[in-house]
């Protein structure tokens, strides 16, 4: 089932995402909220009337970096030991449709594709044989960075965490085998990225067993796993898109901070 989050008319609802083609998607609202369980109302609208919403509002994002071999490489970098972790703020994150703020103390933005994770239940030390239980489903990431003060601060915060510098969606997609999916990104139609989830050095049962030894997941939070190789710049005035197999496409356009 695909799970969008949407406004309409002001108000915010969860919705069912149910037919094919973009004309032809309508979406079932949901009663209540996704992450236990909840009743189609039968109410439905047309996906063309309503503004997609980030597809949860996590309490935090916890990414993970260098997970694919070739993308660590092409940076000039070590495949790590284990994995790194580092977390984008709530304020970093938008939708599919909403703009990508070119960050005022960069003069590098970059790309880059990734499976996001969207946890489904509260979980602290999950054993590997239950990941799948505290999983939500999938959806798009873009995680936009500003390589240029990456480089230059050694460490992440500033350079991952600016303000729309998440982009997620367009929906969750709850019934999904994510290993072994396409992931592509395009800027202006152009292919950019091409890689394959089975690409990855750590599976999601890796990330989630290492991530929740440390911390507690709540309903909504979100893993990014890292992104392929073909990462590069983004200017103001492209338009990039994430496209995940069995998933969908998240588009935003880059404005000027201003």
């Amino acid at each position: 089932m695909r799970i969008a989050r949407f406004s309409i008319d002001g108000n915010v609802a969860f919705g069912a995402v149910e037919g094919d083609g973009p004309d032809g998607l309508v979406l079932d609202i949901i009663k209540g909220i996704p992450y236990a369980e909840f009743e189609l109302s039968g109410t439905k609208v047309p996906l063309s009337k309503v503004r997609l919403l980030p597809p949860v509002l996590p309490n935090k994002v916890v990414a993970i970096g260098r997970n694919y071999a070739e993308h660590a490489k092409e940076l000039g970098n070590e495949v790590p030991d284990v994995p790194v972790a580092f977390f984008k703020p709530t304020t970093s994150v938008i939708g599919s449709g909403d703009a990508i703020e070119y960050p005022s103390f960069s003069n590098e933005l970059h790309h880059e594709a990734e499976l996001a994770v969207v946890i489904g239940r509260m979980c602290r030390e999950v054993p590997r044989e239950r990941v799948k239980d505290v999983v939500f489903g999938y959806t798009c990431a873009n995680d936009v960075t500003a390589r240029d003060a990456q480089k230059r601060e050694k460490q992440w915060a500033r350079a991952k965490g600016f303000d729309t510098s998440c982009p997620l969606g367009p929906w969750v997609e709850t019934d999904l085998d994510p290993g072994d999916l396409t992931i592509q990104a395009t800027v202006n139609g152009e292919q950019r990225q091409l890689g394959r989830t089975s690409d990855m050095i750590r599976s999601i049962e890796d990330l989630v067993v290492h991530i929740t030894e440390a911390m507690t997941l709540l309903p909504g939070d979100v893993i990014l796993t890292g992104t392929p190789a073909g990462v590069g710049p983004l200017h103001v005035g492209d338009e990039v898109a994430v496209t995940i197999e069995g998933i969908g496409t998240l588009t935003n356009k880059v404005i000027k901070r201003g």
